[in-house]
């Protein structure tokens, strides 16, 4: 019988942080696939040499090509040019829609059965390229987001009540980006609505900072982007699928007609299995949460809109 295999495209530091962590998990052997010469390789090596010490026996191999990512289980697509302090997710979108365009066409030849998450940004518009490219049903495609702007909301309101994150279950919908939608209805500490433990206004300034999470990390180290909450996020996305967990976990997802959107990948509830995104769940919203949804939706229904035109 033959091991699982996972392939993530882009050995930058959300690739290859991704790809440590999914080996040192044993969720299967690792191909991590960049077009520099050597680097994953050397990359790929590296992570071998750490598995006598950390006891994992997942394999991993680099490659500048696609041979050896074929027959992959799931495919991790992180490739793009990253954010520059004052660039929003947005301003990425031409150069990134060429690229991501041209790795689906490669992992879906090679891969033809496989599960894709993509990484790249503008999440939302990347992932609907990668869906049309490939032509995989809703359930083999989708976008790593809100796991991570959950994680970032969790994250913060940790830090206000000094408790443990693992008492905080977070709550975040919609488009990757400045119009997120994160429900503070729906975020809990060990049961409990975040709602009655922080006032109102310090709430929104939290909600405000999850949304600019990404930027504040860009801002702080000037010459790249967040990768370790990434890659996590990722990761944990991939064990659900793998172990067929069927974990619900909010990312952009496919919807026809859910929450009253049709035809675009935003965020929401998803049980995540083997067979990739099982079931949407639709929750019901408050009449302001179903408005900025909306808005949302109709940031992501414009860049889709700009992505047809180049694609």
């Amino acid at each position: 019988m033959s091991r699982r295999k996972i392939t993530v495209v882009g050995a930058g530091n959300v690739g290859a942080t991704t790809a440590q962590r999914l080996a040192q998990m044993e969720m299967g052997d690792v191909v991590l696939v960049d077009i520099v010469e050597d680097m994953p390789q050397g990359k790929a090596l590296d992570l071998e040499e750490a598995a006598p010490v950390l006891g994992y026996d997942s394999k991993v191999t680099g490659s500048n090509t696609y041979d050896e990512s074929a027959g992959s289980d799931v495919v991790v697509i992180t490739s793009g040019m990253p954010r520059k302090p004052g660039m929003s997710r947005d301003d990425l979108l031409k150069t990134n829609v060429a690229i991501v365009k041209s790795v689906t066409e490669q992992v879906a030849a090679k891969s033809p059965d496989c599960i894709l998450i993509i990484v790249s940004n503008p999440l939302d518009a990347m992932t609907y390229v990668a869906s049309k490219v490939s032509g995989f049903p809703r359930e083999r495609v989708m976008g790593m987001a809100g796991i991570l702007d959950s994680a970032r909301l969790s994250a913060f309101i940790g830090m206000e009540l000094d408790v443990s994150v693992e008492n905080i279950h977070a709550f975040v919908l919609g488009g990757h980006g400045d119009s997120m939608v994160p429900s503070t209805r729906y975020t809990t500490v060990a049961g409990v609505p975040v709602e009655e433990l922080i006032e109102k206004n310090r709430l929104e300034e939290i909600v405000q900072r999850t949304r600019d999470g990404g930027a504040e990390i860009v801002k702080l180290l000037k010459t790249g982007s967040a990768f370790y909450a990434p890659s996590a996020a990722v990761a944990e996305m991939v064990e659900s699928i793998m172990k067929d967990k069927k974990k619900i976990l909010p990312c952009a997802a496919l919807c026809e007609g859910e929450y009253g959107i049709d035809g675009l990948f935003v965020g929401v509830p998803a049980k995540l299995g083997a067979g990739g995104v099982e079931k949407i769940f639709e929750i019901k919203l408050s009449d302001a949460e179903s408005a900025a949804l909306a808005v949302s939706a109709a940031a992501v229904k414009k860049l889709c809109a700009e992505v047809d035109e180049m694609l």
